[in-house]
């Protein structure tokens, strides 16, 4: 069931961090009713704050119509995913990127919602096949890749699986297009389009730091003037977090080869929880 401007009428998100809850508020913003499913009252409360939060920016900046509370009243909260609206025509898994986790939620999930439900992950590189195998109905899931942060951007990298099939794409192509994104269709491969391409750009960068090629400002300024990226590699690696950056080129170099080994520099800050902007410091310093 959709609402008459394109979206599910009814959307469950799992897990609601940074990007969990910025996924959550465009859809509310789009008409959803949306649950949220955390681990725990605490969580709950958090992930809502940071809805919250992010549509009151939207509407200082002038990038929103709606009252923010108004669309904050389509939001909920659950804290098991057996509470999960079971008439959602969407559930986005958005959990961090551990491929036991994301699957215990999947599982579970398909068992609360109805057979029409689409599912996707959020995953920026697990293989939506591989999960999918897990599934007793594949052809509804497929990986939505949305990108941090969430209102702001404007892509959704779709990850199509072999079995997945044509109504769940489609779908999920229509609901991107209402959200006011773009897609791209990728096939399901270890870091798709933007995670692996975005991930060998990054580990260069590191390495060029790591060599004393350049500093930070340096290395990121050149991309942006010379290349026109609207933020260089190491800043866009601190906004991600350097933990997340290093989950992914250790599966890529699993899955891809020896290009993608993280250079020591980078296993070396995570070890001392220099992850980038959500602990205030990573290759810049993010405290106020």
């Amino acid at each position: 069931m959709s609402t008459a401007i394109g979206v599910p009428a009814v959307v469950a998100v799992i897990g609601g961090g940074r990007m969990g809850a910025g996924i959550a508020q465009v859809f509310a913003v789009a008409g959803a009713e949306v649950t949220i499913a955390e681990a725990d009252d605490i969580s709950a409360t958090a992930a809502i704050e940071r809805v919250a939060g992010g549509l009151h920016r939207a509407a200082e900046k002038g990038k929103l119509d709606a009252d923010p509370e108004a669309v904050l009243r389509r939001l909920a909260t659950v804290t098991s995913l057996s509470k999960i609206p079971a008439d959602a025509g969407l559930v986005i898994e958005a959990v961090p990127e551990l491929i036991a986790a994301k699957l215990a939620v999947l599982t579970a999930v398909e068992k609360a919602v109805s057979r029409t439900a689409v599912l996707a992950s959020n995953t920026s590189s697990l293989s939506i096949t591989d999960m999918g195998a897990a599934l007793e109905h594949p052809q509804r899931f497929i990986g939505m890749h949305f990108f941090n942060p969430v209102p702001a951007s404007a892509l959704v990298e779709v990850v199509r699986a072999p079995e997945t099939d044509g109504p769940t794409l489609k779908n999920v192509l229509d609901w991107v297009h209402t959200l006011g994104k773009t897609d791209v269709v990728v096939k399901d491969s270890p870091g798709f389009a933007t995670s692996r391409l975005g991930v060998a750009l990054g580990l260069e960068a590191i390495r060029m730091l790591e060599e004393g090629i350049a500093d930070a400002e340096s290395i990121d300024r050149a991309m942006e003037l010379g290349y026109r990226h609207p933020m260089g590699p190491l800043r866009s690696t601190d906004l991600v977090g350097l933990d997340v950056r290093l989950a992914i080129a250790e599966h890529l170099a699993a899955t891809l080869g020896a290009r993608f080994d993280p250079p020591q520099l980078l296993r070396d800050k995570v070890s001392h929880g220099d992850l980038g902007r959500k602990t205030g410091q990573g290759f810049y310093s993010w405290r106020t």
